[in-house]
């Protein structure tokens, strides 16, 4: 699938016994989301191949899967570092107010005065809340704490609108 149209889900983080079965890191909310795909593609090393994962379940405070084709400890050590992904338009659609990441990545950010402070190079989670990284003239850190530090994002029209001093 074109680059554009992937979203990534998750990657494969280990091995989990000798039957072929690996260790599954989500990053998708809630993490086992990432079981109701079982059509996706692996990505290693910017090659992107199809995969599908035949079982999944939870596993202590994590998860893990085996993928078709995948019978052995072996087969299964060469998938480690994997990324995990799907079309963007298998996605459920997001509810109002709510934003995947992705469609945050690469929009403008600009203060409420007007003054651009670059683009989303990529979110952070904190715990307490997530985190615009923006790339500009030089990093910022901005919470994404929406009617606090994020007044409006506008998808069609690429920008995210803060309240943000640009000093910090």
């Amino acid at each position: 699938m074109p680059a554009e149209r992937r979203v990534v889900l998750g990657r494969i983080s280990g091995l989990f016994g000798v039957k072929g079965w690996v260790k599954l890191h989500s990053w998708t909310q809630p993490a086992d989301g990432l079981l109701d795909y079982p059509e996706v593609e692996l990505g290693q090393s910017g090659h992107w191949r199809p995969a599908r994962l035949v079982e999944g379940q939870p596993h202590g405070r994590g998860y893990i899967g085996r993928f078709e084709g995948i019978e052995d400890r072996d087969a299964a050590a060469g998938l480690i570092g994997a990324e995990i992904a799907v079309p963007r338009e298998q996605l459920p659609p997001a509810e109002a107010g709510e934003y995947y990441w992705v469609d945050l990545v690469g929009l403008e950010v600009v203060t409420s005065e007007g003054l651009s402070l670059g683009h989303v190079d990529h979110l952070l989670e904190t715990g307490a809340h997530d985190v615009l990284v923006v790339a500009g003239e030089r990093e910022r850190l901005i919470p994404y704490t929406p009617g606090v530090h994020v007044l409006d994002v506008d998808l069609d029209g690429g920008r995210i609108v803060v309240e943000w001093d640009p000093e910090f």
